[in-house]
C-alpha cells in the first residue's frame, strides 16, 4: 500500500472507531487484544479527594494567569481487596481556555473535579481487563457530561482527558498489581509497545520560561547547565501587540544566551523551544516572527515551535521552514494523524494530561510516520513527573540531540515544592534530580519504574477509611 493510501486508510479507520484503534506493525490496524491470562478485575469501591497547591507567582500563558493548581486523587478498590490511588494535576487554562475565562479559577477546577468524580462513579461495580479499553469506553461519556455541566457544546476533548488522568493511572496501577506486573515495561500491552521500546540513558530536563520570567533567570538557567528551555510566546494583547512583544522577547533572549555552547546538540548551539499555545491567528503573523529570527541570527537555533495556531485553524503548515509541534490540538490518536497530515513535524505527548492510555496510542501513531515525540509538562506534581519520564525515556531520541526531551517546571512554580517532593515514594532517588540539564537514568530507574507503581503514603492516607 502506498504511503499516502496507508495514511488515509489509518486515518479513516481511527475516525470511524472514535480513535479507539491501535497501530501494531506498519500498515496494520489492531485493537487491544483481550489476553486470556489477564485477570478480570471488578471495582468494588471508589472515592476521590484533592489538595489545592498555591503557586509562587501568577503563572501566565494563553493570555491568562493561574494562581493555584488542584492536585486530585482517584481511589479504586477491587473485589480482591487491593486498592490504588491515581493522581491528576488539573489545568483548566491549558485544557480549555474558554472554561477558564468563563468561570472563576476555583469554579473551573470544580467542574473538572466533578468530571473526575463522575468517571469514578461510572466505574463502581464494573469489571475491566485492560486500562486502555476501559478509557476507550468512557472518555466520550465523561466529555458529554462536561458539556452538560459547562453549558458548552464545544468543550475540548482534552478537558475530559485531563479530568481522567488520575482515574486512568489508578486503573493502570490496579491492573499491574492484580496481574503481578512489577515494572512499566511488563504492564504495557504488546500492541502498544513499538513506540516505547527504546531505553535512554539520559533525558533532557526542560524548564519553562513563562511571560513573567526575567531574561536574567533564563541566563542563569543556562549557566546552571540547562541547555533546552521552553519559552512562552504569544503574549497578551492584539495580534500586532503580541507580535511586537514576542519579537522583543526573542531579541532579548538571543542577545543574552545565543553565544552559549552545549555538548548536547549537533550544532553545539543552544536549541530554542517556543510555545505559543495557539495565540497566532494567521500563518503570516508567525512568518513575520520567523523573519525577525532570521534578521537577528536566531533562526537556526529554533528547534521547535509548539502549537502556534488555534486548533480550529486547519491549514497546511509544511511550507513553514521550522519544526512545528502539535500539543493541545492533538487530543487523540486520530487528531495526531490529522496534524501530521497538515505538516506538523513533532508531537508533544502528555501522559500526565491526556492519560497514559491515550498517550501510548498517540505515540504509536507518530512512530508509524517517523514523527518524533517529546513530553511536555502541565506543571505537575513530583510523582506525575515520573509518569511522564517513563514514557519519554522509552521514546526514540529527539532529532539533533541524541536524547529524549521532557519539560518539567513544577520546581519553578509551586510554593510548597519541597513538601510535595516528600510525597514521592523515592524522594531521594538520583534519577529524580536534574544534573547539568539532564536526568541520568540507570537500571534503578527502570527497575523501579520511577516509583509510579509504588504507593505514596501521603496520598494513600487520604483514603485510610476506605482501605
Amino acid at each position: 500500500m502506498k504511503d499516502n493510501s496507508r495514511r488515509i486508510f489509518i486515518k479513516n479507520s481511527l475516525i470511524a472507531t472514535g480513535g479507539s484503534m491501535l497501530l501494531g506493525s506498519p500498515g496494520v490496524l489492531a485493537s487491544v487484544k483481550k489476553d486470556k491470562q489477564m485477570k478480570t478485575i471488578r471495582i468494588s469501591e471508589v472515592s476521590s479527594n484533592f489538595e489545592r497547591e498555591p503557586l509562587i507567582r501568577p503563572f501566565g500563558f494563553k493570555g491568562g494567569y493561574m494562581s493555584e493548581i488542584w492536585q486530585t486523587a482517584a481511589f479504586l478498590k477491587s473485589d480482591s481487596g487491593l486498592s490504588k490511588v491515581g493522581l491528576c494535576t488539573q489545568n483548566v487554562l491549558w485544557s480549555d481556555a474558554d472554561v477558564f475565562a468563563r468561570y472563576s479559577e476555583s469554579g473551573g477546577n470544580t467542574i473538572m473535579y466533578a468530571m473526575t468524580e463522575y468517571a469514578l462513579q461510572m466505574l463502581k461495580g464494573q469489571s475491566f481487563t485492560n486500562p486502555v479499553e476501559t478509557l476507550n469506553g468512557m472518555w466520550k461519556e465523561v466529555l458529554e457530561y462536561g458539556k452538560k455541566i459547562t453549558g458548552n457544546p464545544h468543550l475540548r476533548e482534552t478537558f475530559a482527558l485531563n479530568a481522567l488522568v488520575g482515574v486512568d493511572n489508578a486503573l493502570w496501577m490496579l491492573y499491574a498489581k492484580e496481574n503481578g506486573f512489577s515494572t512499566f515495561d511488563e504492564m504495557i500491552p504488546e500492541e502498544l509497545r513499538p513506540a516505547v521500546s527504546h531505553k535512554s540513558k539520559t533525558v533532557a530536563s526542560i524548564p519553562l520560561m513563562a511571560y513573567s520570567i526575567p531574561v536574567s533567570e533564563i541566563k542563569q538557567a543556562v549557566e546552571d547547565g540547562y541547555f533546552f528551555m521552553k519559552i512562552k510566546i504569544g503574549q497578551p494583547g492584539t495580534q500586532e501587540e503580541m507580535l511586537e512583544k514576542d519579537k522583543a522577547r526573542l531579541t532579548e533572549i538571543h542577545n543574552a544566551i545565543g553565544h552559549y555552547r552545549t555538548t548536547h546538540s549537533e550544532s553545539g548551539k543552544l536549541p530554542y523551544y517556543f510555545d505559543a499555545n495557539g495565540r497566532y491567528e494567521k500563518k503570516e503573523t508567525l512568518m513575520r516572527l520567523i523573519d525577525h529570527a532570521k534578521k537577528i541570527g536566531a533562526f537556526d537555533q529554533i528547534a521547535v515551535i509548539e502549537e502556534p495556531f488555534p486548533e480550529e485553524l486547519k491549514v497546511d503548515v509544511s511550507d513553514i521552514p521550522l519544526r512545528l509541534a502539535a500539543d493541545e490540538s492533538a487530543h487523540t490518536d486520530a487528531y495526531t494523524i490529522e496534524r501530521i497530515e497538515m505538516g506538523y513535524k513533532a508531537i508533544a505527548l502528555k501522559a500526565i494530561a491526556k492519560t497514559l492510555s491515550m498517550t501510548l496510542k498517540m505515540a504509536n501513531v507518530a512512530k508509524q510516520y517517523n514523527v518524533p515525540c517529546f513530553c511536555a509538562d502541565l506543571t505537575v506534581n513530583p510523582i506525575l513527573i515520573d509518569w511522564n519520564k517513563n514514557v519519554v525515556a522509552r521514546l526514540d531520541p529527539f532529532p539533533g540531540l541524541g536524547t529524549g526531551l521532557m519539560e518539567t517546571n513544577g520546581h519553578q512554580n509551586y510554593k510548597n515544592w519541597k513538601q510535595m517532593e516528600s510525597y514521592h515514594p523515592y524522594t531521594d532517588a538520583p534519577w529524580r534530580k536534574t544534573v547539568d540539564g539532564v536526568f541520568d537514568l540507570g537500571d534503578d530507574f527502570y527497575n523501579k519504574s520511577g516509583g509510579i507503581l509504588t504507593d505514596s503514603p501521603h496520598y494513600m492516607e487520604m483514603f485510610k477509611n476506605k482501605m
